[in-house]
């Protein structure tokens, strides 16, 4: 469950993530069954330190228990048993005030929350209103609590996890949360967050060159701050950045980029067999890994450490095979 990482700026603490119970196979849904997550239990565990929660049971409804649904108000539903129409929401917002409490002590890097569920989703969770017509406008409970006391901690649900897209972009949110807060911790200082930004520089330019701009403004600028107001607004920006989505063009863009930092060391040959693997990405034939394992490989013979220390390089574990999918 500890993870093993090789970049030598990365964190050497666990890296903590909440997870809904019954993903990691724990029998506490309604039905006292489970959802196990395959990916979640037996690929990503043996890199994260999973902190397992079922706000139903935790609010003392057991499993198994009788169904429940949100119904009422998009913005102020209650959770209300389906045959009995019995109200559990007092319940679920006391259990949900306190443990997220407790949660700020395990310093969590993100949380995957079970899909749909009246406590858990996060997004299109169903709403009955008072005809008993549903829509799908709705959040969980202790999920939409979550999200407002931990607005800048990754969340996602399992079931987007699937697309290889998005589950990359939330696996190095989490890596990068991670990052930021052990700068926290050590104390931030002007040089620290210049340092910080530098080796995340093409990681948020494969993301948003605008943004990577407007983070830079604010690092020029953060002698007029105060380092708890600078710390705000850089992780704040910083974490708003990481959330757009990368694309093939931006990442095309941003490989050109580290290949001028070289590019006149490369034989002919090299050079047109680096240009032409990127070409293949661009055109969608062969996954980021092709062009970027070339690119480590010239890195590390030409020693070129502003490169060699990008998180963009590695950031996650390449166990994890994040970057293999076209």
């Amino acid at each position: 469950m500890k993870k093993a990482t090789t970049h030598p700026l990365r964190t050497a603490l666990p890296t903590r993530i909440g997870v809904s119970r019954c993903l990691l196979g724990e029998k506490v849904r309604y039905d006292g069954g489970h959802k196990r997550d395959q990916f979640l239990t037996d690929v990503l565990g043996r890199y994260v330190e999973w902190v397992p929660i079922c706000p139903e049971v935790e609010a003392g409804l057991g499993a198994p228990r009788e169904a429940m649904r949100l119904v009422g108000d998009p913005h102020r539903p209650r959770l209300v048993t389906i045959d009995s129409h019995i109200d559990h929401t007092r319940a679920l917002e006391t259990m949900t005030r306190n443990r997220l409490d407790g949660l700020k002590s395990f310093d969590l890097s993100g949380y995957v929350f079970k899909k749909g569920s009246p406590s858990c989703g996060i997004e299109r969770v169903r709403i009955y209103n008072e005809q008993g017509v549903p829509s799908r406008n709705g959040i969980g409970l202790f999920a939409r609590g979550f999200i407002e006391q931990f607005p800048l901690i990754p969340v996602e649900e399992e079931g987007r996890l699937c697309d290889s897209t998005l589950r990359e972009n939330f696996i190095e949110r989490v890596f990068c949360y991670r990052r930021w807060q052990d700068l926290i911790q050590r104390g931030i200082t002007r040089q620290a967050l210049i340092q910080f930004h530098t080796i995340h520089k093409y990681l948020l330019l494969a993301h948003s060159p605008q943004q990577y701009k407007v983070l830079g403004r604010l690092i020029g600028q953060a002698h007029q701050y105060r380092p708890k107001e600078l710390a705000h607004r850089y992780g704040e920006l910083f974490m708003k950045t990481l959330a757009v989505k990368t694309t093939v063009r931006k990442h095309v863009n941003v490989l050109q980029h580290i290949l001028g930092h070289f590019k006149e060391r490369l034989s002919a040959h090299e050079k047109a067999e680096l240009l032409g693997v990127i070409g293949d990405f661009h055109q969608e034939l062969t996954p980021l890994i092709v062009p970027l394992t070339l690119i480590k490989h010239y890195v590390q013979i030409f020693d070129v450490r502003y490169i060699r220390d990008q998180i963009y390089l590695n950031p996650h574990p390449k166990e994890l095979m994040l970057r293999n999918h076209v």
